[in-house]
This record gives C-alpha cells, structure tokens and sequence, in this order.
C-alpha cells in the first residue's frame, strides 16, 4: 500500500514515526511519502517538506504567516495529487490538516485521521465537518470518544502512542557522564519545539538558574535548531544543552519546567514532578480565552479532570511564580501527592499498543 502521512509539528513526527513502524511490519510492501520530520524520515519514504517550516503557534502567529501557510497548503494538495496514495493519513495539526482533508475526500482519496483534532475545546461544531470529510477517526484520549458520541459520531479509541515510545525507550546509563552532569540533582527545562515559545519560555526558564543553585539545569532542545541558536539564551549560565535525549534526561531530572503540549504527559509518565507554562502573543491569547471551552490547558489535568499540575499562563508564566511553584515539587507531601496522581494517570492511560492497533484498523479499512 502507499500511504501518505501529514505531521505538522515535532510531536506529530513522533506519533507518525511509530505509525509508520507498525504499519511496515503488518504490510511489508509499505510506501511513504510525508509532511513530517527527522523521525519519520529515519523510517524511510520520503520527506516532501519538514515541519520546522510549518509551524506557527497561536491565532496571531497564523495571520502573520498565512502566506507560508497558503503555500504549504498547495504545495501538500499538489504532491498529493500526484501521489494518488491508497491512504491519507493526517497526525494531529487540525487547522491544516482538515483543510487537506477536504481536499483528499473530493478527490476521492481515503482519509484517515491519526490523533483527533481537539474539537472538544473550542468551535466544537467542527464535528459536523469532520464526520463528512474524514472516513475513519483514531482518538488517543479517553474522554475523546464519549465526546464524539454526543455528536453521532463513532470513533476508535486506541490508546496513547507516547506509551508506545515509552515503552520501546532504554535509558543511557552513561548520560550523566557524557554531558557532565555528575551527582547533582537535575531541573528540566523543556521550553517546546517551535520557534515562537522557545524565544518567550526558555529566558524566563533559565531565569531560575539564579534561584536554584544547588541543582545543575538541562535543557531539552529540539532537532530543528542549532546549538548556536540555543546560546543566545543561555549565555554564560551553568545550563547544560541536549538533543534528541528528553527520555533520558526525564529518567534522571527531579522536577521539570514544562511547556504546555504532548511533553506535559511524557514528564508525567516519567513520574517526574512538573510545573507547566505557557505564553503567547498578546491578542492570541485574548483570543483564546473568549474561544476556548476548556478548564485546563496541559494533558494532565484534562485526563484527570483536575488540577494535578500548576499551570501558568501568560502574565503568571514569571520567574516569581515558577519559583512559588517548583520549589515544593523538589521535596515533601506536594511532591508525593503529584506523585501519587501520576500513578492514577497511568492507569487512565492504559497499556502500549496504540500504532498496531492504528495500524491493523488502517489495514482492516483498506482491504474492505
């Protein structure tokens, strides 16, 4: 079969990569070409465009760049055109990625969408154009599929893809050694994978460097940008800079400063105590907050329902507040309780499994 994959950001490249590894050993005569990233293309096919120059964060940031996001939007309809694929399958990314959707369905190419649209925040009626334009759904959340009911609409419900790279992760047992860390106690900073929150998270992350002397402080950087690039923010801090190792680096971290999005989860499957943040362009976030139907914005919490990490948004994403918020993560009963949260997490989340069992259904649907 020949599948096409959509990815437009790093954790979308993750989910496909494991997609794409699954679907190759239930179809041997497999064929890719993608929107997507390093991961996917270490799988093999084709890399027709990478994510780094795709994506734009917030409402704001999508109006500045609608131009790009225009071209890359023929660019996608176009190849895929002239791949005629058996299979279209979309990861995530719905504000493109529905549009390619439509395109796809009218011309007669099978759609498949791997990682729902997260309709259920805000503009929920966008049910109604998913139910038209997409023939199979997988949902990796569990409230996901009760939601889609209230709207008529039947999903499947697959499990967790992170539990999948988890899974399959082994830890580095000389990662200390290699990057100097030595014996000290590690504070993650995982400040995101895209442009615009790495230049407003990581200053005000790095700015706890001050504050917390005893620990020796990492940063989770992304494949996608030089370490020159990283050093602009870090300066002559004591920070030391990894790439492409956030599991080993969550194996020996005791807390973590997190930026919201799919590494929120994976600090929490690595029972790693976290605080997580978040800080847009002004009018997106104003935006935002008159749209968007949610109580919490980190996967945590809306898997729980609760509140079990901190959330700090905006004006409260400050060195003060962080610093309020961290420190009794390091030790004692705040501590222990996040940590007795991330136990019921688990639960809720299940077993691994969820490419294969994408990949069966995706298999199953194809040759019907």
């Amino acid at each position: 079969m020949r599948y096409y994959l959509v990815a437009g950001e790093a954790s979308g490249d993750l989910h496909g990569a494991n997609l794409m590894k699954a679907l190759k050993k239930s179809d041997p005569e497999a064929t890719f070409r993608y929107f997507g990233g390093d991961k996917m293309q270490a799988e093999g096919g084709y890399l027709v465009k990478h994510y780094a120059e795709m994506a734009f964060m917030g409402f704001a940031e999508v109006v500045l760049n609608l131009r790009t996001i225009f071209k890359n939007l023929k660019t996608c309809k176009e190849d895929i055109l002239a791949d005629q694929p058996d299979a279209l399958i979309l990861v995530d990314f719905p504000g493109f990625n529905l549009k390619i959707a439509e395109f796809a369905k009218a011309n007669g190419i099978r759609v498949f969408y791997y990682i729902s649209p997260k309709v259920w925040a805000w503009n929920q009626k966008r049910v109604l154009k998913i139910k038209r334009i997409v023939d199979r759904l997988f949902c990796i959340l569990p409230f996901e599929v009760d939601f889609y009911k209230e709207w008529g609409m039947d999903v499947d419900y697959v499990g967790n893809p992170l539990l999948d790279e988890k899974a399959s992760f082994t830890p580095n047992p000389a990662f200390r050694e290699v990057h100097q860390i030595g014996e000290e106690k590690v504070i993650a900073l995982l400040p995101g994978s895209r442009k615009q929150e790495i230049e407003r998270l990581l200053p005000v992350m790095l700015s706890l460097t001050e504050r917390f002397s005893d620990f020796h402080f990492v940063v989770a950087a992304a494949p996608s940008f030089t370490e020159d690039y990283y050093r602009q923010f870090t300066g002559a801090k004591k920070v030391t800079l990894i790439f492409n190792q956030t599991y080993d680096l969550l194996q020996v971290a005791s807390a973590a400063v997190v930026a919201s999005g799919t590494a929120t989860l994976e600090t929490a499957l690595f029972k790693v105590p976290q605080v997580v943040v978040y800080k847009g362009n002004p009018l997106s976030i104003a935006i935002a907050r008159m749209v968007v139907k949610i109580r919490f914005i980190s996967l945590v919490n809306l898997i729980m329902n609760r509140k079990v990490v901190e959330e700090l948004i905006q004006e409260d994403c400050n060195t003060e507040q962080i610093f309020k918020d961290l420190q009794p993560l390091l030790d004692g009963n705040q501590r222990d309780r996040m940590l007795l949260d991330y136990e019921e997490l688990a639960l809720k989340m299940g077993l691994p499994g969820a490419s294969e069992r994408t990949a069966k259904l995706i298999l199953e649907d194809l040759e019907r």
